[in-house]
């Protein structure tokens, strides 16, 4: 089947928080929303027509998940992560944020340290604090080619102080997708530490060619014993307000902990069409998938060179994972907070600041290229005139 990702579907009006929050956080309604992790694109038709005929039932009562969803998870982490994952590691958590920290509150206790490598998903160090433990920064460093890269040294000596390493693989915002090497050196001082690895793998699908995903929890038994993996079809598939993700805890004991913490919360009941929308995707998803990403990847295209042609004083590296752009407006003549008002009021798009990442992403912004082709060209033209106004589009 050929799916259409040009296709413009208006989600004004549905409570959706890209669009209708717009006034609210940017303080007018016409920017073009590309700050919410989140993609403009209608779900595969196969989880639609599945969600319609549970829907088309009149009663909505409790549910459970059977067979059938256990083996939908498996088999698609199997067949796009290499990784062969048993049922009885798999729990159901209502958002891979929400089992992290259920998982923090399981496996630490006040005050312990939490290792983090900003710039990083910021709801990481919001809610390490919230609940009473210690952030620990290990920041990624850039290389010449503008990547970012983990500094080994520093981890090594950050895990020294902490309970948990969290770590977020594809990074977010970087969009990094860390190598079988880097997975490996992490592992090691981890076991060296007697650190627990706390995965958010919510990103894994969306990784472009040639990179590839892999499951830290795969490469040694040694590795799964102290690994907790999170991941969801929520990016993958456009389905996050159906609030359903996964946790795979291959260690009894860990596993044991970890229910617990659930049972005290009362959290794992879940809703029908999440259920319903995990199965019919993760089943059904295989070639929509690989056309989303051939979309995604063009849009990635599309900006990066345009950005060469147009603006080369905004930096950005092809990300390796993810439909997030981390943008590094570091050459130009303003502070972090002009720069954003500046997208915001004159060029009319609505980014995240990267400053909400940490101090490291001052003079970076996040931008969310999941929308129809045309929705980002009117972006970038918007930009180029708003920058040209200003004489930032000489800049070198």
């Amino acid at each position: 089947m050929k799916y259409d990702f040009d296709r413009l579907v208006s989600r004004e009006g549905t409570k959706c928080e890209k669009f209708d929050r717009r006034e609210e956080i940017f303080g007018r309604k016409d920017v073009i929303p590309m700050w919410v992790a989140d993609m403009d694109f209608v779900a595969p038709v196969e989880v639609q027509e599945a969600i319609a005929r549970r829907a088309a039932h009149p009663v909505y009562g409790y549910s459970y998940r059977s067979d059938s969803y256990f083996d939908a998870i498996a088999g698609w982490v199997e067949r796009h992560g290499g990784w062969r994952v048993r049922r009885e590691w798999m729990d159901f958590t209502p958002g891979v944020v929400s089992g992290i920290v259920f998982a923090l509150r399981a496996f630490t206790g006040e005050g312990d340290g939490v290792v983090i490598q900003p710039p990083v998903y910021h709801p990481f160090a919001r809610q390490i604090r919230a609940n009473g433990r210690r952030v620990i920064d290990n920041p990624l460093r850039i290389d010449g080619q503008g990547r970012f890269r983990i500094d080994f040294d520093d981890l090594d000596r950050k895990l020294s102080d902490a309970k948990v390493f969290l770590m977020s693989n594809p990074h977010n915002p970087s969009g990094r997708v860390y190598t079988q090497e880097e997975l490996t050196r992490i592992g090691e001082l981890c076991i060296r530490h007697d650190v627990l690895i706390l995965a958010d793998e919510i990103h894994s699908d969306l990784i472009y060619k040639p990179y590839r995903h892999i499951h830290i929890a795969s490469l040694s038994e040694a590795l799964a014993r102290r690994t907790v993996s999170f991941f969801a079809p929520s990016k993958t598939f456009n389905l996050a307000g159906l609030s359903t993700s996964v946790v795979v805890t291959p260690d009894d004991s860990l596993r044991r902990r970890l229910r617990a913490e659930f049972d005290k919360l009362h959290a794992d009941q879940g809703n029908i069409f999440g259920a319903v929308a995990l199965e019919a995707a993760y089943t059904h998803g295989d070639e929509w998938l690989e056309q989303l990403l051939d979309y995604l990847s063009g849009n990635v295209d599309y900006v990066v060179r345009f950005l060469h042609e147009h603006l080369p004083s905004v930096r950005c590296v092809p990300p390796e994972g993810t439909y997030l752009l981390w943008l590094d407006f570091g050459r130009w003549p303003m502070s972090h907070e002009e720069i954003y008002r500046f997208l915001v009021e004159e060029a009319g798009i609505g980014p995240n600041e990267g400053a909400m990442f940490g101090e490291q992403g001052r003079g970076w912004m996040r931008l969310n290229i999941a929308s129809p082709r045309q929705v980002v060209e009117r972006a970038m033209r918007q930009l180029l005139a708003a920058a040209s106004a200003r004489g930032l589009a000489a800049l070198p």
